[in-house]
């Protein structure tokens, strides 16, 4: 399994300013965190399905590695904003929006040839480059200190997902190296 340091994502994070708190508003938003709790749980419903999808329709052992990568690290990261909304009574949708469910659809139409995982591979990026902005507001904006706890964990793990399918592993490493094997 290859690790990721992210040491220095937190430190690019610090200096752009993304990590430090926000001036406070004049007018709180009290949805804040309601908004996030239903993003993210939307977000990783998609995650979860494109994870599955690429199980099934990926052409390289990289990109379906990572697809398996994305199911655990969702499912585990969704645990905690289902349990933040039943604490806050926060209402969560039942499937990933009509976007997500539409980009998983056309990358879909790419299966069985090498477009999809190209295709898919450009989907998951800007996916977790959205997930990245929606956690960054939480962390600024954000009054109920469990969802922006759920926020600050799920942060180095979208982070690591990035880098993974914006040009690291997949292109780096078509083919994953056994588990275990650290470099």
């Amino acid at each position: 399994m290859r690790r990721y340091p992210l040491a220095p994502l937190g430190a690019a994070a610090v200096l752009l300013g993304l990590c430090a708190p926000a001036a406070p508003a004049a007018t709180p938003d009290p949805q804040q965190d309601r908004t996030f709790l239903a993003q993210s749980h939307q977000g990783n419903l998609a995650e979860i399905a494109a994870g599955k999808d690429a199980g099934r329709h990926a052409t390289t052992a990289c990109v379906k590695e990572v697809g398996r990568t994305l199911v655990r690290d969702h499912t585990k990261l969704d645990a905690a904003v289902r349990k933040v909304a039943r604490e806050t009574s926060t209402r969560l949708p039942g499937t990933p929006s009509a976007a997500q469910r539409k980009q998983l659809e056309a990358v879909r139409a790419k299966a069985g040839g090498p477009a999809y995982d190209t295709a898919w591979l450009k989907a998951q990026e800007k996916a977790h480059r959205q997930t990245l902005a929606l956690i960054d507001q939480e962390l600024r904006q954000g009054k109920n200190s469990a969802a922006t706890a759920a926020a600050r964990s799920a942060r180095p793990v979208v982070a690591m997902h990035l880098d993974m399918v914006e040009g690291g592993v997949c292109q780096a490493h078509p083919h994953p190296r056994p588990s275990g094997h650290q470099s």
